[in-house]
């Protein structure tokens, strides 16, 4: 018989959403809302939520402004054990009533534009000085031409005195 401490299936799920939130490094308002595992796909989907109803504007900072939408997006992370760990959210837009903007609030995981936390490129970025981008690429599961934009976008910010330090130089 399964001892489960004491908790109903729905606490045992709230523990497992609190875990991942935290695993993650996720803070308030963003929050793990469900995980969905699929073994036979290799991979872990980790849905996450903004608990928020109102962010400061991103373009000029005024305070509290109201959610417009939420647009769906989607990036690559760091694998969990063996499996493909991928996150997915609804990433709201807020409707400044005081620059009269609509603008998507930056998500605390990844560079905007990016299909890829920031630990995962900053693990493409310390494969790459070390083997080719095509070995990185079967390390990672991600096709090489994927990988080379992250470098590419990193390697242009060292040039320009950014991070990198050098070590993104182009290799075959």
């Amino acid at each position: 018989m399964e001892d489960n401490g004491g908790l109903s299936s729905s606490d045992r799920f709230l523990a497992i959403e609190t875990l991942f939130t935290q695993a993650l490094g996720l803070v308030a308002p963003w929050q793990v809302d469900q995980v969905t595992f699929t073994p036979e796909a290799g991979r872990i989907d980790f849905q996450v939520k903004f608990g928020a109803a109102s962010h400061a504007c991103p373009a000029c900072g005024a305070a509290a402004q109201p959610l417009h939408d939420r647009l769906a997006r989607s990036w690559r992370h760091l694998d969990f054990f063996e499996y493909e760990a991928h996150l997915h959210a609804e990433v709201p837009r807020v409707a400044c009533t005081d620059c009269g903007k609509v603008t998507q609030i930056p998500v605390p995981w990844a560079r905007e534009g990016s299909h890829f936390t920031l630990l995962f490129e900053a693990l493409t970025l310390m494969l790459a000085p070390t083997m080719s981008v095509l070995a990185a690429g079967r390390v990672l599961r991600v096709r090489s031409p994927r990988l080379w934009r992250v470098i590419e976008h990193h390697g242009a910010g060292a040039r320009q005195g950014e991070s990198c330090r050098g070590s993104c130089r182009r290799r075959r």
